[in-house]
C-alpha cells in the first residue's frame, strides 16, 4: 500500500481525426496504467470513475481518465452513435502509453464505455483485462425510450432527430448516420471475437433502471472468460453503492497486474 498521493498531469492524446482526446494522469510512478472510460454525454469527471481513481491510487496503480470526442474536454463533435470509433479512440490512447514505455493492463468502461471496451477487446487483443460496468448487450433496446417510438419513421423522414430536455431546448441531435452506427453494432457478435487469454468482468445494478439487468447475463452466457457480479439494489450510475464498486473491481485489476508480472518473468 502506498500512501503516495499520485501526480496529477492533463495530458492530450491525438485520435485517428487529428481531434485532440483530454485526459488526466494519476501518476502513480508505476510502469502499469488502468484506463478508465465514461458512458453516454458523460466525462471522465463522472463521480464513479473519480471514486475508482482513488482506490487504485492507493493501491499504488496509475490511472488514466479521458473525455471521448465531443464530451467534456476533447475536440469533436458529440455523435449519438460512435461505439467502434470511441474503440479506435481508446487504441489511440492504449498507443501513446506504449510509446510512452507504459503498460495499459487493464480498461474499464461505464454504460456506453462498457460497451467500448468490450469492443475493443474484440478488435484489438492488446488488453488483457477488461471491466464492463453496466453495457448494454442489444444496442437495438433503449432507443425508443430516448428517440420515441417511431424513430425509424422519422429519421428516415427527416434524416435527424433533435432531443430535447424538459425546457424544449435541443440537448443532441441523432443523425440518421449515427442511429444507424449504433444499430448495425451487434454485441453478440463481437463479444465471441474476444480472446479467451482475455479476462473479463461485469458489474450490473439489479435495480438498473435504463440497461436492464437481464444484459448483463446475455454477457456471462458468450464471453468466454467471463465473471459476472451484480450490485444487489444497484441503479445506473451507482447512486448508494459507490462504496460496493472498489471491493468488486480492485481484487480483478490486481489479478490482471500478477498475471502480467508472472508472464514478464518478475
Amino acid at each position: 500500500m502506498t500512501e503516495n498521493p499520485a501526480v496529477q498531469k492533463k495530458i492530450t492524446v491525438l485520435n485517428q481525426h487529428n481531434e485532440k482526446l483530454v485526459g488526466v494522469l494519476h501518476d502513480t510512478g508505476s510502469m502499469e496504467i488502468v484506463v478508465l472510460c465514461h458512458g453516454f454525454r458523460s466525462s471522465k469527471d463522472f463521480n464513479t470513475m473519480v471514486n475508482l481513481v482513488g482506490a487504485l491510487e492507493k493501491e499504488g496503480i496509475s490511472v488514466f481518465r479521458f473525455d471521448f470526442p465531443g464530451n467534456g474536454e476533447s475536440e469533436g463533435s458529440f455523435q449519438y452513435g460512435n461505439y467502434r470509433s470511441e474503440a479506435d479512440d481508446l487504441h489511440s490512447v492504449v498507443e501513446y502509453f506504449n510509446g510512452a514505455n507504459l503498460k495499459v493492463t487493464a480498461v474499464l468502461g461505464h454504460s456506453k464505455g462498457g460497451n467500448v471496451v468490450l469492443l475493443y477487446a474484440s478488435k484489438y487483443h492488446d488488453v488483457h483485462t477488461v471491466i464492463n460496468l453496466s453495457g448494454r448487450y442489444n444496442l437495438e433496446k433503449g432507443i425508443a425510450e430516448r428517440l420515441g417510438k417511431d424513430f425509424l419513421k422519422i429519421i428516415k423522414k427527416d434524416s435527424f432527430i433533435d432531443v430535447k430536455n424538459r425546457a424544449g431546448n435541443v440537448e443532441y441531435r441523432v443523425t440518421e448516420e449515427s442511429l444507424m452506427d449504433r444499430l448495425n453494432t451487434n454485441m453478440h457478435d463481437a463479444c465471441l471475437q474476444i480472446d479467451k487469454g482475455c479476462r473479463v468482468l461485469t458489474v450490473h445494478g439489479s435495480a438498473d433502471e435504463i440497461i436492464p439487468v437481464e444484459d448483463a447475463l446475455e454477457f456471462d452466457k458468450i464471453i468466454p472468460n467471463h465473471k459476472l457480479h451484480i450490485i444487489e439494489g444497484a441503479n445506473h450510475c451507482y447512486t448508494s453503492h459507490q462504496a460496493e464498486l472498489t471491493p468488486v473491481i480492485l481484487p480483478f485489476i490486481k489479478e490482471g497486474l500478477q498475471h502480467s508480472a508472472a508472464e514478464l518473468g518478475h
